[in-house]
């Protein structure tokens, strides 16, 4: 009798036009939301605590040590005012901010720390506070929680184009796709120590893993009317915690929202970074936003604009580098093409004297040691048309061999926002199909 009696109040909001936004939202200072026309504004996180968990439970989860009480993982969704997309932006958790609301209001710290000074009404003020934009729900899950909510919603897709160990998290994987179970999937978005350490590449799994779980819920039909769109909204309320100016009718609201869009009508981002060490003292390294990058996110999505395409938070680099060529070793047996590469970064040994005295015909070839796929492809971006040749055996060093005709080096640029967190959408960024 509940599910129908949410199921037609549902139906009387849709009808009266007021699918989002319908009453006054509080928020963590008491303020009622705004008007609905600038769109839907929700946070949710992920809360780094042991407290309560057994030994065998920290054993099962990987999370031994000492939690930090704080947020670990913090993703701003905003929902459009038309109904036609979503932006979930990632917001690192050692970015340098100025605390609002609470006993740490006008301290500066790490974005996580505002939890553990104040609560989910701390986060919220101080992400309200360095935004510009209001939170209308708040969403919370702790590591049982996130483990339960993903096994109650039937796993998830995660996927990786080589095998993935973390030590920290506990994550061992295989390289492909796979359906995983809430533990592996909390070890896949938790792990800071693989490939290109640090925030930027777990915070891009955890939006892959958020694209694939709202795409399986949609194709499931777990999203496709009132009803079943209530019931799953009841399935997550048994593991995630919400404000009080949310409730279940509002969490159906936003499942009704989502389970309408397309993958292409989702768009996903991390907030641009400018300084990925910055050092503080009784803080230790955080980071710090790009001013002007950051400030057109924050106004893109003020203005219920879409952030994909908006070189304002993203300038599109002439030639993108994937990875930094700072610290990609190579050999080069042209003394002009060496004194280029080496002017774009790279760390070049000039092989020239051991040119053969007839160079071949075709494009520059790169012989790289397989598994090195992502510097050989920056390379290469250096050297259009260049043949990419993995080599059993080779060593950390590239060997590029010219041709009789010298290629023309481009300038590549590498910028780890772009590289790691640029935003896109989400049908570019889900898994591929599981065979």
């Amino acid at each position: 009798m509940r599910r129908l009696t949410i199921a037609l109040t549902l139906l009387a909001t849709l009808a009266s036009g007021t699918l989002l936004g319908t009453g006054p939202a509080v928020s963590a200072e008491g303020a009622p939301s705004p008007a609905s026309d600038r769109g839907t504004n929700i946070l949710v996180v992920g809360i780094d605590s042991r407290a309560g968990l057994s030994a065998a439970e920290k054993r099962r989860l990987h999370v031994g040590g000492e939690g930090c009480n704080c947020t670990d993982v913090m993703l701003l969704v905003h929902l459009a005012a038309d109904g036609n997309r979503a932006s979930v932006v990632s917001i690192p958790r050692d970015s340098y901010v100025e605390y609002a609301g609470g006993p740490g209001a006008g301290r500066w710290g790490k974005i996580n720390g505002a939890y553990k000074l104040g609560g989910g009404a701390m986060a919220v003020s101080t992400v309200e506070k360095v935004t510009g934009l209001h939170v209308d729900h708040y969403l919370e899950t702790g590591f049982t929680g996130f483990e339960r909510a993903v096994d109650d919603l039937g796993g998830a897709t995660v996927c990786t184009d080589r095998p993935l160990q973390d030590e920290n998290s506990g994550l061992d994987i295989t390289a492909g796709v796979h359906h995983t179970s809430g533990n592996t999937t909390l070890r896949y978005v938790r792990a800071r120590h693989i490939l290109r350490s640090g925030d930027l590449g777990r915070m891009r799994r955890q939006q892959r893993t958020v694209g694939d779980l709202l795409g399986r819920l949609t194709a499931k039909g777990a999203l496709s009317n009132p009803g079943n769109v209530a019931k799953t909204a009841r399935t997550l309320l048994k593991s995630v915690r919400t404000d009080a100016g949310t409730d279940l009718l509002d969490l159906v609201r936003i499942g009704w929202a989502l389970g309408r869009l397309r993958a292409d009508q989702t768009e996903f981002a991390t907030v641009p970074i400018t300084d990925f060490d910055h050092r503080v003292p009784g803080v230790g390294s955080t980071l710090v936003w790009h001013a002007s990058r950051s400030a057109a996110l924050w106004a893109a999505l003020a203005a219920d604009r879409p952030v994909t395409g908006d070189t304002r938070i993203q300038p599109a680099p002439e030639t993108p580098a994937l990875t930094n060529p700072a610290g990609i070793k190579v050999r080069v047996d042209d003394a002009k093409v060496a004194a280029a590469l080496r002017g774009n970064g790279f760390v070049v040994t000039d092989t020239s004297a051991a040119a053969p005295a007839v160079r071949p015909d075709g494009p520059p070839v790169i012989r790289f040691a397989p598994g090195e796929e992502d510097d050989a492809t920056t390379l290469a971006a250096a050297l259009p048309g260049a043949a990419l040749q993995p080599t059993p055996d080779h060593g950390p060093v590239f060997d590029v061999a010219i041709g009789r005709h010298q290629p023309q080096v481009k300038h590549v640029t590498y910028d780890r926002n772009v590289a790691e967190g640029a935003p896109v959408r989400g049908n570019t960024l889900r898994c591929p199909p599981a065979s």
